[in-house]
């Protein structure tokens, strides 16, 4: 994309000329809402939305998508969908992606792919909290990093209050991170629990 065809200016819309561009916005609706992780925030001030956007990768040209690649951190693979982890060791015990094996986005995936998605959270969901220490598996999604539909998979530890809700993935890089061999072992409980319910532990080892 030439930078002609990429000038961007300020987003227009009746919900955009509403907002306070430049200022800085009490936060403390965040502190109030989650006490129990935060008790003080400041936010940077609204910068102007500029459209339009940047692409994510893979969107303007599919083949140097990093998600359709081979991937050495692919912990589990089947016909459809995959799971990677285990890029560098952080605070909490297990994070992962899942995304389908095909490029595709959440709006254009075909039916029969989507359809295997609530079976395998519910596997993973069980992989993940047979990891000893966890007590729940979160799952998110922001669709802003990549045009290939992802989701992730996040262990919540047993008794931390502080990480409930979306303020958990937050929480891995401020605990301490764990060592290679913890790391390795967490993904060893997933990679093969999921895997004894069909599809290939380590595909790409």
């Amino acid at each position: 994309m030439s930078d002609a065809s990429f000038e961007q200016h300020p987003a227009d819309s009746a919900y955009h000329r509403r907002l306070p561009i430049g200022e800085r916005l009490d936060a403390s609706s965040l502190a109030e809402g989650l006490p129990w992780a935060i008790e003080e925030l400041t936010m940077r001030p609204l910068e102007p939305m500029l459209v339009p956007e940047v692409p994510r990768g893979g969107e303007v040209d599919p083949t140097e998508c990093r998600t359709c690649q081979t991937n050495p951190h692919t912990i589990w693979q089947d016909e459809h969908w995959k799971v990677t982890a285990g890029w560098e060791p952080g605070g909490l015990p297990f994070i992962g992606a899942i995304a389908p094996r095909e490029h595709w986005l959440l709006e254009d995936a075909p039916h029969e792919v989507l359809a295997g998605y609530g079976p395998l959270m519910q596997r993973i969901s069980q992989a993940v909290k047979s990891i000893p220490g966890v007590a729940r598996c979160h799952f998110a999604r922001w669709n802003d990093g990549s045009a290939h539909l992802h989701m992730w998979a996040l262990a919540r530890p047993a008794g931390m209050m502080q990480g409930r809700g979306a303020i958990l993935e937050f929480w891995n890089d401020i605990l301490p991170a764990l060592d290679e061999d913890m790391m390795r072992e967490h993904l060893d409980i997933v990679a093969n629990a999921l895997a004894a319910g069909g599809g290939t532990a380590y595909p790409n080892r």
